[in-house]
């Protein structure tokens, strides 16, 4: 992730017993906002991120909570 990403932090719905954590962090840049995704388990920089756009991370969160 760049240097331009906000800070990471843990999903409202992850917890320290789970195996299934992930962390987000939001691009700060405005001209090319981007949502970042990571396993909470393997946060260095060097571990896998993915990245979204706002529209796609907000149709994900709206399926995943009904």
């Amino acid at each position: 992730m760049s240097s331009t990403a906000s800070q990471w932090f843990k999903s409202s719905y992850s917890d320290n017993e789970g195996e299934a954590c992930l962390e987000v962090a939001v691009s700060s840049r405005k001209s090319s906002y981007a949502i970042h995704i990571r396993d909470s388990k393997n946060p260095e920089e060097s571990g896998p991120t993915f990245t979204a756009s706002p529209e796609a991370w907000a149709a994900f969160t709206a399926y995943a909570t009904r």
